[in-house]
């Protein structure tokens, strides 16, 4: 989130330590302030001195610029009044931070009166009663927000001083990070660890343990940590530990995570499908070829059959493939547009392996490849995957931690969605982004993605089956064009413009995505469907006035060709694969069953019937065939 005036932000326990810190800084900054605090007298000089800041920014407002609750948090009703009073001074929550807290008065043992009790009450359950009011302020808003919760590093590791202070915080830590689910809503919630800070609470501490862990740390990194927590969008669930000794670091390293961390049934598998001491490679193998050209991918093609050479080629493997994916533009593939010269030349490319994308085993390896192992599961993106074996040249092997069929998905159609939108939406937090045939195998990944990332997303699609999909998925507002007129809700519902277009579809719908774009909107293309096929193959479109349209709004039309990115595609298949594994990101396999090289044009044809939902993928080996996995 880029913190910018305008915003507005909760504080409980905002009239004193770190709370008063972060009221100060989101004042600098020009955002609005309300400070919830028990204190009515320090609450008033800080709001005072908050208003003061804002007045640099603000002028002849008709609300006050900050303002001051009197609350006890562990009261369920002054908490909740306390929202709504924000809300319905600034009309929404961008920001909120939790941090009253208190330290147990009495030593455990000799509690006489179980005082211990309201360390818990203030400490964690206002905490999570406060958390819970700031997502239902922001989910009803239908906006973007952030929640910070002050832990301790009591929280991380025990205080034998004061046990039930560390049990309130080490309950904030382990609340905070399971609530990392929340960004599919726009909604990140992250927690902040500092060892001892000098405020009131802190100066109560023995000062030799404060001098053993290297002092006081300076409010300054502590403010630092939260408004990093704040403004990096990749952290949802995250806990921010600060110290002297070792500065901002992130609990836990993903080492210590990688020990706890129990993988889904499916990743929970045998990575090495095959055993490499009982391989028997065939003679032959088969695969799909074009052997003329033509957009209709089944009359351009057919199964040949191969020989397998049993010596591979230095700096090469063997990959027994399990599952293909298909693609939109396989019938442009066929029909030769993806190759260079004049069309009277093309033919003479004449015939060439057809597929773009799969997964499989390594089966064999040449000399020179030390980072592929036999029986390893390995991804492939390069011509020639609609086949029973490839031999690729290692450096086009991507490995991989399974070879499913949602593992294809993320290939081609989730890493045009991933890179596209990073690299030529140059997408950020709080805009309103549009994809188009949203609910094919790159729109799921697009729509998931922009939402993600702090986002209002519109998605338009043909059919209910399709609608309730991306409902699923997290989309703000969906467009089933069969029930409603896309320009029509664009006009009355987004008057402003849509800020980022991302575009697959072509033809009538570029037209009204280029009329729906706001001020400095940014249109990514990334295919052209509804051209693709017809009587005569893929034509080209004229768009008369398009610099004119440009111009006037300062907008941009990016293309995006995902070959162009493969230094980019290891990191975003890492970071999409860690979203699925993790359960933030869904993908989606058509369920309807291809099995066998035979099904790879009726698949393709089914892609291009407008049916299919999610991602298309053919079983080459029924072998290995597993259920294809559904939303």
């Amino acid at each position: 989130m880029e913190l910018k005036p305008g915003l507005s932000a909760l504080v409980t326990g905002g009239a004193s330590g770190i709370g008063e810190a972060m009221s100060i800084a989101f004042a600098e900054r020009g955002i609005f302030v309300t400070v919830v605090d028990f204190s009515e007298e320090k609450g008033r000089l800080v709001t005072a001195l908050i208003q003061k800041k804002l007045a640099k920014f603000h002028h002849n407002l008709n609300f006050p610029s900050a303002i001051f609750i009197r609350c006890d948090v562990t009261n369920s009703g002054d908490l909740s009044s306390a929202f709504a009073k924000h809300l319905q001074t600034y009309g929404g929550l961008d920001i909120c931070i939790n941090s009253a807290g208190i330290t147990t008065r009495a030593p455990l043992l000799h509690d006489a009166s179980a005082t211990w009790k309201h360390t818990i009450n203030v400490n964690l359950i206002a905490l999570i009663d406060s958390t819970l009011l700031a997502v239902r302020a922001m989910q009803a808003a239908n906006r973007v927000g952030v929640i910070i919760n002050m832990a301790s590093s009591a929280g991380l590791y025990p205080s034998y001083a004061d046990p039930v202070y560390s049990a309130s915080k080490g309950g904030v830590v382990l609340f905070t990070r399971s609530l990392a689910p929340y960004k599919r809503q726009g909604i990140r919630v992250n927690v902040l660890c500092p060892e001892f800070v000098e405020t009131d609470m802190g100066s109560k501490m023995d000062s030799k343990v404060v001098s053993l862990l290297g002092g006081f740390i300076p409010m300054e990194m502590v403010v630092k940590g939260a408004l990093q927590l704040i403004t990096d969008e990749t952290r949802a669930g995250s806990c921010l530990w600060i110290t002297n000794r070792r500065g901002l670091e992130y609990w836990p390293t993903p080492a210590e995570e990688a020990k706890y961390r129990v993988p889904s049934s499916k990743s929970s598998r045998r990575s090495t499908l095959i055993d490499p001491m009982n391989i028997e490679l065939p003679k032959s193998f088969k695969k799909i070829v074009v052997h003329s050209l033509n957009h209709n991918f089944r009359a351009a093609t057919r199964i040949l059959r191969a020989p397998l050479t049993p010596s591979i080629k230095r700096n090469h493997a063997l990959v027994k493939i399990i599952y293909a994916g298909v693609n939109a533009s396989d019938v442009n593939f066929s029909s030769g547009r993806y190759f260079s010269g004049k069309d009277g030349d093309i033919a003479g490319n004449l015939p060439f392996d057809a597929g773009f994308e799969a997964v499989g085993v390594v089966v064999a390896v040449g000399d020179g490849v030390d980072d592929l192992k036999i029986g390893s599961a390995a991804a492939v993106m390069t011509y020639g995957s609609y086949a029973e074996f490839m031999i690729v040249p290692s450096k086009f092997i991507l490995p991989v931690a399974r070879p499913d069929p949602e593992v294809v998905a993320m290939l081609t159609s989730g890493l045009t969605a991933s890179i596209a939108l990073d690299q030529a939406a140059q997408m950020g937090s709080g805009k309103t982004v549009m994809i188009t045939a949203a609910a094919g195998g790159t729109g799921q990944f697009a729509v998931q993605l922009a939402k993600l990332g702090g986002n209002k997303v519109i998605a338009t699609c043909g059919g209910k089956d399709k609608a309730i999909l991306l409902k699923s998925l997290g989309v703000d507002r969906v467009i089933n064009y069969r029930d409603e007129d896309i320009k029509t809700v664009l006009k009355e519902e987004f008057p402003k413009g849509v800020d980022i277009i991302y575009e697959s579809v072509g033809g009538n719908m570029f037209d009204l995505c280029l009329n729906a774009l706001a001020i400095f909107g940014r249109l990514v293309v990334i295919g052209m469907i509804s051209q693709y096929q017809g009587e005569h193959g893929w034509k080209p479109s004229n768009y008369p006035g398009i610099c004119e349209k440009l111009l006037a709004k300062s907008q941009t039309v990016a293309g995006f060709f995902l070959v162009q990115y493969s230094h980019l595609w290891r990191q975003h298949l890492d970071k999409l694969y860690n979203l699925y594994s993790s359960g933030i990101l869904k993908v989606v396999v058509d369920p309807k069953k291809f099995v066998g090289l035979d099904a790879v044009a009726d698949a393709v044809e089914y892609l291009h019937s407008g049916n299919s939902i999610g991602k298309v993928v053919v079983c080459i080996d029924p072998t290995f065939c597993q259920a294809v996995a559904k939303l």
